[in-house]
């Protein structure tokens, strides 16, 4: 009797973990806050860029640009979320914007918490939720 209620009690609970794993693995936003500031998974900042128009569907910073300031990009399974939305880039890839305004990184960040890219230009700016 022991061994057929321990049986039942560990298949419930692997049925339970199982359950836990595929819940626990879908981020709710494409973005965490940390400080205060926007970060991807990679956990490093993200900004935006002042020559983009928020809402506009697509990102002015492409070519070299988007080298130095990679775009978050978005799996071609993401969905719109909430304030998150998805645009298309020129090289055809998909990026997350939040408010309208695609969010990027900036390679000269080495690591999390690293904000160097913040007034760059002018135009560049930490995403701030």
């Amino acid at each position: 009797m022991k061994l057929l209620s321990a049986s039942i009690l560990a298949a419930a609970l692997l049925a339970g973990c199982g359950g836990m794993s595929r819940t626990a693995s879908v981020p709710d936003t494409p973005t965490r806050t940390a400080d205060g500031v926007l970060i991807g998974p990679t956990g490093m900042t993200l900004y935006t860029f002042g020559r983009d128009t928020a809402g506009s569907g697509k990102s002015a910073c492409n070519g070299p640009c988007a080298t130095n300031w990679p775009p978050l990009i978005a799996a071609d399974t993401a969905k719109p979320m909430g304030a998150y939305t998805i645009i298309v880039r020129e090289d055809g890839k998909r990026q997350w914007a939040y408010k309208g305004w695609p969010l990027h990184y900036w390679s000269k960040d080495m690591k999390a918490g690293d904000k160097t890219g913040d007034g760059f230009n002018n135009v560049w700016k930490v995403a701030r939720p």
